[in-house]
C-alpha cells in the first residue's frame, strides 16, 4: 500500500522527530512511503485569519502535490481536517471542487488510517510508565476522530493510561489565536497543565503538533517534570 505523507508545517520546521516516527511506524506496518516535495502549508492559518483568497493559492498547490496519491496520511488531525474542508472552500468551482473532493476522500489522520484502513489495533509498541492523552479540538470535534488514538494506546505494552480531567477543553493554541489572544491563551494552557498534573502522569501524549508545542512549551517554562510525546513517537517505541 502506497502512502503519501502530509508532514505539516509544524513537523517540517519544528518537530521532525514526529515525521520520522510516522514514517517508521507506517513502514513497519507494510506501507511504502512517498513524500511529495512540492507540498507547502495547507493554508489553514491564513484561511482562519480571513485571508480566503490568498489561502486558496496554497490549497491549490497542495491539491496538485497530492493528486497522484493513493492515500494521504498526516500526523495532525487539525491539518488533515483542513483537506476535508477544501471541497466547501472551493464549492461552485467546476475544476477545483472536484479535485478537492478527491483529495478529501483519500486523506486520513495517522491513527485513523492505522485502525480504519490498515485494520491494525496493536502496532507492537512498548512504553513503560503512566500517561494521559490530550484530545485536540479539530481532530475530535471537526474531523471526528475520537476512538482510534485511545484504542492504539491501550494496546501499548507497559503504558498505563489515565483520563485527563477537562479533556475536551481547548489548550489555548488555536493557531493564530495564541498570538492574537496571548493572555487568554496563557490562562487556557495553564488550566490544561494543571489538569495534566492532577493525573500524576509521566507522559502527556497528543496527536496534534501545534497543541503539543503549546502545552509542552508551558510545561517547560513552569518547570514541570512531564515528558510530552506525539502519539507517533509512542507507537514507534519498542
Amino acid at each position: 500500500m502506497k502512502v503519501s505523507l502530509f508532514a505539516t508545517c509544524i513537523v517540517d520546521m519544528f518537530q521532525t522527530n514526529i515525521g520520522k516516527a510516522t514514517v517508521e511506524v507506517l513502514e513497519r506496518l507494510g506501507c511504502e512511503i512517498d513524500f511529495p516535495e512540492s507540498q507547502v502549508c495547507c493554508g489553514q492559518p491564513a484561511y482562519n485569519s480571513g485571508y480566503v483568497k490568498e489561502s486558496k493559492e496554497a490549497m491549490k498547490r497542495m491539491i496538485t502535490a497530492f493528486e497522484h496519491a493513493e492515500y494521504v496520511v498526516s500526523p495532525s488531525g487539525s491539518c488533515a481536517y483542513m483537506f476535508h474542508e477544501y471541497p466547501t472552500i472551493f464549492k461552485g468551482d467546476p475544476v477545483w471542487e472536484l479535485k478537492a473532493k478527491g483529495l478529501a476522500a483519500k486523506t486520513f489522520e495517522l491513527t485513523q488510517f492505522i485502525v480504519d484502513v490498515l485494520k491494525v489495533e496493536d502496532v507492537g509498541a512498548r512504553l513503560e510508565g503512566s500517561a494521559t492523552f490530550h484530545t485536540s479540538c479539530h481532530m475530535t470535534r471537526l474531523l471526528g476522530v475520537k476512538e482510534t488514538p485511545m484504542l492504539l494506546l491501550r494496546n501499548v505494552k507497559g503504558l498505563e493510561m489515565t483520563e485527563l480531567p477537562g479533556k475536551h477543553n481547548c489548550c489555548g493554541f488555536g493557531g493564530t489565536f495564541s498570538v492574537k489572544m496571548a493572555r487568554i491563551s496563557e490562562q487556557m494552557v495553564d488550566e490544561k497543565v494543571k489538569h495534566i498534573e492532577e493525573t500524576k502522569a509521566k507522559y502527556l501524549i497528543g496527536a496534534d503538533g501545534g497543541c503539543l508545542m503549546n502545552i509542552g512549551g508551558r510545561i517547560e517554562r513552569v518547570g514541570k517534570p512531564i515528558k510530552v510525546l506525539h502519539i507517533a513517537e509512542v507507537l514507534n517505541s519498542r
